[in-house]
């Protein structure tokens, strides 16, 4: 698996590939794709609800400011989004407490709103510290620095407030906090095309592809509209579809090899097709959804740099 290594603002990462054996490689990567398999078989209906641009920008922003491992903020993502729709399913179906308004059926689920409101701003962070303990190459983010940083963006916390925070997320997630995010799965899919091709420059497409991880991250919803547009040959797709597409949404593996094959198509425009079908092989990904995924975020990344040019 690619090691990612800490360093300061303004250096790149050093990263080094082909340190991991060949069958441990094997395996962990039955691993991922066993994981992501279960994941897609036990969707909720509220898969990907957290994961809005402004909020994905938001964990960003807050893991650059810190010094953060880019891995720490896809792993926070994952335990926000597991954390709200569990805790807000376990709010909202707890029986109306006695006494409350029963003639406004809507102030009970108002009142819990405001209140997750409230602390949200908290539990992103607190999602983001217990991702940075999770990391072995990202600093840990101790509750001195929490605090400071917290009031430096508004917001007045003491440090019993945010271990209290900690522990509720902890215990509303089980304690489980070892579930795989799209960097692990692009950075060891990575480490395995090395392997299986050592004249393809996966150190190469590393940089870049954070880039496009990225890209895609906040432009999510657009990005996957346009799939979801071409593969119904609809331009109003149903409810029922929209639906039923989540399993495209959040297939992580799917999502791994089409940012290694937009980045490739960027920078070995070349070996675009080599790298493709050898995705291809490795995950049983057809190359033909692949090209899809790598035309429409292409498609968008160029309508991106064009709107963000000065006339």
């Amino acid at each position: 698996m690619a090691k990612t290594l800490f360093c300061s603002p303004g250096q790149s990462f050093n990263v080094k590939f082909q340190e991991v054996s060949v069958d441990l490689l094997a395996a962990f990567l039955i691993n991922l794709n066993k994981m992501n398999k279960d994941k897609l078989n036990s969707l909720s209906k509220c898969s990907g609800n957290f994961k809005d641009k402004r909020l994905m920008e938001y964990i960003f922003l807050m893991t650059k400011e810190l010094r953060l491992d880019p891995l720490t903020g896809y792993h926070a993502t994952e335990l926000l989004q597991r954390f709200m729709v569990k805790h807000l399913t376990d709010l909202l179906t707890t029986p109306t407490p006695q006494g409350a308004a029963s003639d406004q059926p809507r102030s009970y689920e108002d009142a819990i709103f405001d209140k997750i409101k409230e602390k949200f701003p908290l539990i992103i962070f607190s999602c983001v510290q217990l991702a940075s303990k999770l990391s072995l190459h990202s600093r840990i983010i101790n509750n001195n620095t929490a605090v400071h940083f917290l009031q430096s963006v508004g917001h007045s916390v003491s440090k019993p407030i945010l271990l209290e925070s900690e522990l509720m997320i902890l215990k509303g997630l089980e304690f489980r906090l070892n579930v795989p995010n799209p960097l692990t799965y692009v950075e060891s899919l990575l480490e395995v095309l090395g392997h299986n091709e050592p004249s393809i420059p996966v150190e190469h497409l590393y940089d870049l592809c954070h880039q496009v991880l990225q890209f895609v991250s906040l432009q999510r919803t657009s990005i996957y509209d346009t799939l979801l547009k071409a593969a119904t040959q609809c331009g109003s797709p149903s409810r029922e579809q929209r639906d039923n597409f989540v399993t495209v949404t959040e297939d992580y593996m799917l999502l791994g090899v089409g940012v290694i094959a937009v980045a490739t198509f960027i920078l070995h425009v070349k070996k675009w097709e080599q790298v493709v079908g050898e995705l291809s092989h490795i995950t049983g990904i057809s190359s033909r959804s692949i090209s899809d995924f790598t035309h429409v975020t292409l498609m968008h990344i160029v309508k991106s740099s064009f709107s963000s040019t000065p006339a």
